[in-house]
């Protein structure tokens, strides 16, 4: 499903920084959006298990994280990779036109052209990425601002995404370079190496994570591992209560430990090996390999 974005060369020999005047601000993440070939057991998941109310959109199932945040499930549409069920990532913009009119000036192809407050791009692996209007919202932001909040959701905020990442230097010239994003944090499983590299949002918290070293032939549970979403909260005990309020009982549903940023984690998977991690917003152990370099998200953002 990656396939070359038609950005040019010179992309790579822009300066360090994006020009902040020229780009309007990018503020968090709005969504990640997956396929699924069991409907009804990702119901299971996103409904009952994590306790998202869902709301219909077009062909895709809508989980309302928060007013400005969701997971998209996508049941009737069969995935290109069968290795994979990612389909696209959302970031929040304050002006969705006037940043569709930057990212042409630098000669990145429109996929999707601007439509109910949204256009989507490819980054320079083939991922498709979304920016969606946060400022009077239209089409499924603008359905996701109006639902009424889970009583039931584990977790009430998306603090990131992450997704497999061959070669970081292509990646940073268009995330880093000329989107703005900032570097935020990176380490490895052991120390030394370097399989985690994450880059916050220009005018946020939320941030993106890079999945580095992966498996050159990648099975749908290893790359379901690495393009994951994050769930924030301030004490994963409460993640815990409210997973076995919803019914979940297997040890997935307990299994609390330190990511190697110090930050206390819990991840589950969905019926299609899709990891939802849920994550504390600070961490509480010093983090292996490199210091924060950025403020820790919270409960809630201005967008």
């Amino acid at each position: 499903m990656r396939r070359a974005l038609p950005i040019v060369l010179s992309l790579l020999s822009l300066p360090v920084f994006a020009q902040s005047q020229d780009r309007p601000a990018i503020t968090g993440v709005a969504f990640i959006r997956v396929y699924t070939t069991d409907p009804a057991a990702a119901q299971t998941f996103y409904g009952h298990t994590l306790g998202y109310n869902r709301i219909e959109a077009g062909d895709a199932w809508v989980y309302t994280v928060n007013r400005l945040q969701w997971v998209e499930v996508l049941q009737h549409t069969p995935p290109p990779d069968p290795n994979s069920r990612l389909a696209a990532i959302g970031f929040t913009t304050r002006d969705t036109a006037a940043l569709e009119r930057y990212l042409k000036a630098h000669d990145v192809a429109i996929v999707q052209p601007l439509h109910d407050g949204e256009f989507s791009v490819r980054d320079p692996e083939g991922h498709l990425i979304y920016f969606v209007q946060s400022v009077a919202p239209k089409g499924t932001a603008k359905l996701v601002a109006a639902a009424p909040p889970s009583l039931n959701a584990a977790s009430h905020r998306i603090i990131h995404v992450g997704f497999v990442v061959r070669d970081k230097d292509k990646e940073n010239a268009f995330y880093r370079t000329l989107l703005g994003f900032k570097p935020y944090w990176f380490g490895g499983q052991k120390d030394g190496q370097l399989d985690y590299m994450s880059q916050q949002v220009p005018e946020g918290t939320d941030w993106l994570e890079y999945m580095l070293h992966s498996n050159p032939n990648p099975t749908l549970q290893t790359n379901g591992g690495q393009n994951h979403f994050s769930l924030g909260v301030a004490d994963i005990h409460s993640v815990l209560g409210q997973l076995e309020r919803n019914g979940c009982a297997d040890d997935a549903c307990r299994n609390i430990h330190p990511g190697r940023d110090g930050k206390i984690q819990l991840n589950l998977f969905d019926p299609d090996h899709t990891r939802a991690e849920f994550m504390e917003f600070k961490p509480v152990l010093k983090p292996c390999c490199s210091p924060f370099t950025g403020p820790p998200p919270g409960p809630e953002e201005s967008r």
